[in-house]
Parts: C-alpha cells; structure tokens; sequence
C-alpha cells in the first residue's frame, strides 16, 4: 500500500530480458535501509525488491516485471535511462499524505494539454473510456505514482474522458511530472475507493 507522495527519483539503468524483464534502478535511497522483497512503487507500480547494492545516496535496487505488467503500463517505460518516481510502501504509523493507492495500474492516460496557471502548471489529460466513469471533480487520481487531486473532467463523445489536474512548482521539480510534454503517456490508478463504489452501483442496477 502507498500514498502516492513519491520521495525520489530513479533511473533505470539496466533492462534485460530474463522470461520476465529484468531492471536494475539506481536511487538515491540507503541501500541499508531497503529490504529484500520490500515493495517499491515505480512510477505508480508496484513491484518487489530482488536485489539491492550501492552506498547510502548512490543506491540500486532490482526487480523482476511480469509481462503484464509492461502490457498494462505506459510503452518503453521500462527502457534504459528512463527516469521513474519511487515511493516505498506505506509503513503502520506513517503519515497518510496523500492517499490510499495499491500500486496497480488502471490504464494509461496520454497528456492532451498543458497551460500556465498562475505559477503551476495545469496539465488536461486524456483518459481511455473504461477510467472515465470512475473520475470526478475533486477526487483522487494516480499519474505515475503521484498522487494528484482532479480539478475537472469534461467527458468525450467516444466515452472517454479528459480531466485536469495543477501541479504546483515543488511537485514537478521532486516528480517526473515536471518534465511532461503533450503527447506524453502516463500510468493511471483510479482511486480505490471509486472502484468500489462504482462495483456497488452496478450490482444495483
């Protein structure tokens, strides 16, 4: 379980096949302080820790990816030199900041439009249309691991959806979000409890 507030960047620095893709991420985490099998959300998926090495700033961390999981997630994420926003899991005690994400990746969102505002960014993406019934005006939305509030959603005559979230100067400068550009893609988790609710909904019907 995460909260969506990442605390640093990565770099994939290797990528291999092995029957499952193999990468080795630099961070500049304590090596000491990650744990064989921890979970470690990349980019806002959640994957487990299967070797680590490196000096406390100047870490790495392995970890094996299934091939679903690079089916469901954004094309050539996982490439070498790819830059990825890390969090550790939610440990009992710690400050839920942002909130309750699992890691596992809804869809992928394609980034429609990006304006000043004031002196945030505020970035429309575009959301396929099996996402769109689960997002609304100020609810909770993944982008790569971050979490992020929803300003506003303008549905789609194809059933898809585009929603607009702002991010503020601090989060684009500690996150890859900073770097975005139109046409980019993202990983999207909806929030949790949104699919519940939507799963509730539907048996009623």
């Amino acid at each position: 379980m995460f909260t969506g507030i990442v605390t640093a960047i990565g770099t994939i620095r290797e990528a291999r096949q092995t029957g499952d893709l193999h990468a080795v991420i630099a961070c500049p985490f304590d090596p000491a302080t990650i744990a064989m099998g921890a979970s470690i959300a990349c980019s806002g998926v959640c994957l487990t820790v299967v070797d680590k090495g490196g000096s406390a700033g100047d870490a790495w961390f392995a970890v094996d990816i299934s091939g679903e999981t690079v089916a469901r997630t954004v094309p050539a994420r996982w490439e070498v030199g790819q830059r990825l926003n890390l969090e550790p899991a939610l440990k009992l005690g710690d400050e839920l900041g942002g909130h309750i994400v699992t890691g596992h990746v809804d869809g992928v969102g394609k980034v429609a439009a990006i304006s000043p505002e004031g002196d945030s960014r505020r970035i429309t993406f575009a959301a396929p249309s099996e996402l769109a019934p689960y997002l609304a005006p100020k609810g909770s939305i993944t982008v790569d691991g971050v979490s992020l509030t929803v300003n506003e959603v303008a549905d789609q005559a194809d059933g898809s959806c585009h929603f607009s979230v702002n991010i503020i100067p601090h989060t684009g400068e500690v996150t890859t979000l900073g770097a975005l550009g139109e046409g980019d893609r993202v990983n999207l988790e909806i929030d949790v409890l949104a699919r519940y609710l939507q799963r509730m909904q539907s048996l009623r019907q």
